[in-house]
């Protein structure tokens, strides 16, 4: 192996490697998140509040595309993230009020 396929190698060893630290926090920050929403759920059912907020999800997903401008992540991809993970946070909060 040449001394350049050595150091791309590596390189892709340290990018792989920064991947998989960078995928295990956000299983354990979306895992802290959700326990929050389940206890956001458990309170709405209590007290027979709705399991969804349109105007707070609006402002969730106005939130997030303007932090996504700022960490130069795609705000359509943040949007549809942040989406998926209310319409599960919604689900769930429709399974406490069961």
């Amino acid at each position: 192996m040449s001394a350049d396929a050595a150091k791309a190698a590596q390189l892709l060893k340290d990018h792989r490697d920064s991947i998989d630290r960078l995928d295990a926090i956000l299983v354990y920050t979306l895992g802290e998140r959700f326990k929050h929403t389940q206890s956001v759920g458990r309170l709405k059912a209590e007290h027979d509040l709705p399991p969804s907020d349109p105007a707070r999800e609006a402002a969730q997903i106005a939130r997030l595309e303007d932090l996504a401008h700022q960490a130069d992540l795609d705000p359509e991809f943040a949007k549809k993230f942040l989406n998926f993970i209310i319409a599960e946070v919604i689900q769930h909060h429709k399974q406490h009020q069961s």
